[in-house]
């Protein structure tokens, strides 16, 4: 993770010496940068998954199409689940039909139950005149029981009937909403069956052709924005710390050859990927220019601090990370210095050196 593409940040490089030989610091720009290597994507990129299993019936759409959300990008063979979608469909309009004004089940039991009320009225009526009567002396009380008797059947007929009815009703509404509930499980499982996008967009890779076997869970199509892009960043968790959004990124890609575009950091995700020991950083092109590809490789420098006019000295000048071997009235010595900005090659010194000092380059061991 600690390479760069040096040839794009030259301004870096300061002046340099053997071992044993004596350097004057220099003043020039300093840029302090972390590499980063990833790939170019779509913004809202997603994977289409097929949901059931099956053949490719017919491939509606080709790379580059652009989609709406629910459009169809496959349609696969559903004979099975036609049929089934078919049969839940009739059982719901049959269950439709039980409960609506022209349903016989419920007619039947409603005439049933309209018979036993009228009859329960004239029986009713019948006893309170027999008993009136047999109150006035005007007939026996084996007429009086006999109409009692009629008025208790034709009361428990009508409370028979509607009971019936009601139950009657009750069942159906339960077979109509279990109706409706296979339908609609039904209704999904037909709809597995057309591999649709989810949003707006473009497409830019289909794995299948008509005719081929796709296996539910299987990746089927790749889908995101037509012109957004996002840069995916590894950094090193060394350098993470160092990392803020909206730092300038100076990107590579492998298609564009030496261009150089430029970008910002717009997200930086907290888990360390523990495979290669990085965290992803997302950046977004600051360039007009449309990104055509996908997926393909780059390079970044972020940059994290830079300094006009800075006092430099080659890195390898460094006897250790704050100290340096000066020539003082002839006299080698060495020196605590303060420093500023690091690249791999360079170092700001912001005190204990001047552009007269003699430093002498370490002997390499």
């Amino acid at each position: 993770m600690k390479r760069t593409f040096l040839y794009s940040l030259s301004i870096f490089i300061a002046a340099c010496g053997k071992s044993g030989e004596k350097i004057n610091p220099v003043r020039k720009n300093i840029i302090e940068t972390v590499y980063a290597s990833g790939k170019i994507l779509p913004v809202n990129e997603y994977k289409v998954f097929a949901l059931a299993n099956g053949t490719v019936k017919e491939k509606l759409l080709q790379e580059g199409d652009s989609v709406t959300a629910g459009s169809v990008i496959y349609k696969i063979s559903n004979e099975a689940p036609s049929a089934r979608l078919d049969a839940a469909r009739s059982t719901l309009e049959n269950s439709k039909s039980n409960l609506s004004p022209e349903s016989r089940i419920l007619e039947d039991l409603q005439l049933a139950m309209e018979t036993a009320a009228a009859k329960f009225r004239y029986d009713s009526a019948n006893y309170v005149r027999t008993k009136n009567l047999f109150d006035q002396d005007a007939t026996s009380k084996s007429s009086v029981d006999n109409a009692w008797t009629l008025y208790t059947i034709s009361l428990n007929q009508k409370k028979s009937a509607e009971v019936k009815y009601y139950a009657a009703k009750s069942d159906l509404n339960v077979a109509m909403q279990n109706a409706k509930s296979q339908m609609a499980a039904a209704q999904t499982d037909y709809d597995n069956y057309f591999i649709k996008s989810e949003a707006d967009g473009t497409v830019f890779q289909l794995m299948k052709e008509a005719g081929e076997a796709v296996r539910a869970g299987e990746i089927v199509a790749m889908l995101g924005d037509r012109n957004g892009r996002v840069i995916k960043l590894s950094v090193d968790q060394q350098d993470i710390d160092k990392i803020r959004q909206g730092q300038e990124v100076l990107v590579k890609s492998d298609v564009s050859g030496n261009t150089v575009f430029h970008a910002s950091i717009t997200r930086i995700y907290p888990v360390m990927n523990e495979v290669d020991q990085t965290f992803r950083v997302d950046a977004e092109f600051r360039d007009s220019i449309h990104q055509p590809f996908v997926h393909s490789s780059v390079e970044a420098n972020i940059i994290i601090s830079k300094k006009e006019n800075a006092l430099i000295i080659p890195r390898a000048a460094m006897v250790s990370d704050d100290s340096v071997e000066v020539t003082i009235d002839g006299k080698r010595k060495n020196i605590f210095v303060e420093t500023g900005i690091r690249t791999l090659d360079d170092v700001e010194i912001l005190r204990g050196l001047d552009e007269s000092s003699e430093v002498i380059m370490p002997v390499k061991k």
